[in-house]
């Protein structure tokens, strides 16, 4: 088999075969298959797509360029969940917590974040000694013992898809539907996972920017998981403004322990509960969705989801503490507020720019090398909807540093403000099953 007939065969916009594509992988993957040829390859996927068939067999392969992480120990069904991302996007550090209440155990292996905000595990890093690397034997004895453990990816999960991106991110063949879903679920599969519930977030602060590109995505996502065997269901969420109030990692932390306590902003909390809903149905704790949501809400409102996030802190090496004492989270030495322009209703939040402000401020990372500073990021004073007077505060940065021009700038030309209050934001805007 050669190289150059697999580039010819899919430019001419013909299927490949799963052998095809398992010498492509298997051949890249070793380093006898050059960068030139693969990049000429990714453009002919882009161009001429790929079948539901290819995208599994393709995400197949990636899978087995690596490790399977081997969850057979762990008591249960196993319910992963991965979100698109976006901005404010906290809802794994609140769904995990829950589910796990439920008896749902939560085995997630999280990354790290590169742009706006840290990813989970950055966040969980804000939390005074938590530990993100656990053996084996530790990770499993600890969902076996708290329903729940969250820890960094393996070096060697889903090597295939690492070294793709990285050529994809240079050759502009990022934006390719069979290319995004192959590329998150290779390395769910690989994860272990039972199910797979998936959180497509589109809008100004999210990958896919329209809701039909984000229904195309979530239904290839759902077919592959089927297709491997993995019940998966997949909703549609909005992200044209940030999720939630906080950004920023400590920030976040903060916010989900509220949403945990029952006091969360409301756009967050109908999320996450409706996140952690699904989640618990393909668990089998209920008998339904409906009956999984009141279980959700019931376990929030007892306070049974909030003791297991103290008891996962703990578990990890965090001090517990900080459900009480959220002081004791990094704080920001400044706090400086950004005043509305002018007086009326927030209309729109451009949620990029406000992302890109709280990463101007150190919440994120440019690069894949910059450090974190867990203390800084942005609380949201208004969002879509609330009235705003001149002068008022619409948000607060918090900065470690008194140059914070450019930050104030982004979040000032984020907020568009109208005369006349807009409807209200959709949340949900589709269940992909």
């Amino acid at each position: 088999m050669r190289m150059v007939d697999v580039i010819h065969r899919k430019r001419s916009g013909e299927a490949l075969t799963a052998e095809e594509i398992r010498f492509v992988i298997a051949g890249y993957t070793a380093g006898d298959i050059p960068d030139y040829q693969m990049s000429a390859l990714l453009m002919a996927i882009y161009f001429n797509g790929m079948t539901a068939e290819e995208i599994s067999e393709l995400t197949l392969a990636m899978v087995d360029s690596g490790d399977r992480i081997d969850l057979s120990e762990i008591v249960g069904v196993k319910v992963d969940k991965h979100s698109t991302g976006g901005v404010g996007d906290k809802i794994s550090l609140i769904v995990g917590p829950i589910v796990a209440a439920l008896g749902v155990p939560v085995a997630k292996m999280s990354g790290r974040g590169l742009g706006h905000t840290g990813g989970t595990v950055d966040k969980l890093e804000a939390i005074p000694g938590f530990k993100i690397e656990l053996s084996k034997d530790a990770f499993v004895a600890a969902v076996n013992s708290h329903q729940i453990a969250i820890v960094g990816q393996s070096g060697n999960l889903a090597p295939a898809d690492k070294k793709i991106y990285a050529l994809r991110d240079v050759t502009a063949t990022v934006e390719s539907i069979p290319l995004i879903a192959s590329s998150i679920m290779s390395k769910k599969i690989a994860s272990g996972a039972d199910a797979i519930v998936l959180d497509v977030k589109f809008g100004s602060g999210a990958f896919m920017k329209t809701a039909d590109d984000a229904r195309e995505l979530a239904r290839t996502m759902v077919r592959i998981g089927q297709n491997l065997g993995r019940r998966t269901i997949a909703l549609i969420t909005d992200m044209e403004q940030p999720l939630g109030r906080e950004i920023g990692n400590a920030n976040e932390i903060r916010e989900s322990i509220e949403v945990l306590r029952g006091q969360g902003e409301r756009d967050l909390s109908e999320v996450a509960v409706a996140v952690a809903a699904h989640m618990a149905d393909l668990g089998g704790v209920a008998a339904d969705y409906a009956a999984a949501e009141a279980a959700v809400r019931g376990v929030i409102a007892g306070g049974q989801a909030l003791e297991t996030f103290r008891r996962f802190v703990a578990g990890q090496g965090g001090n517990p503490a900080i459900v009480d004492e959220p002081e004791l989270l990094p704080q920001a030495a400044l706090h400086i507020d950004v005043p509305a322009a002018a007086s009326g209703y927030v209309s729109a939040i451009d949620a990029e720019q406000v992302g890109v402000a709280a990463m101007l401020l150190g919440a994120g990372r440019a690069r894949k090398e910059d450090a974190i500073d867990y203390a800084v990021g942005i609380t949201l004073h208004k969002k879509i909807g609330d009235p705003v007077a001149a002068g008022e505060a619409i948000c607060t940065l918090h900065a470690n540093r008194e140059d914070v021009r450019e930050a104030v700038e982004r979040v000032t030309a984020a907020y568009r403000i109208a005369a006349e209050p807009p409807a209200a934001p959709q949340l949900i805007y589709d269940v992909i099953e």
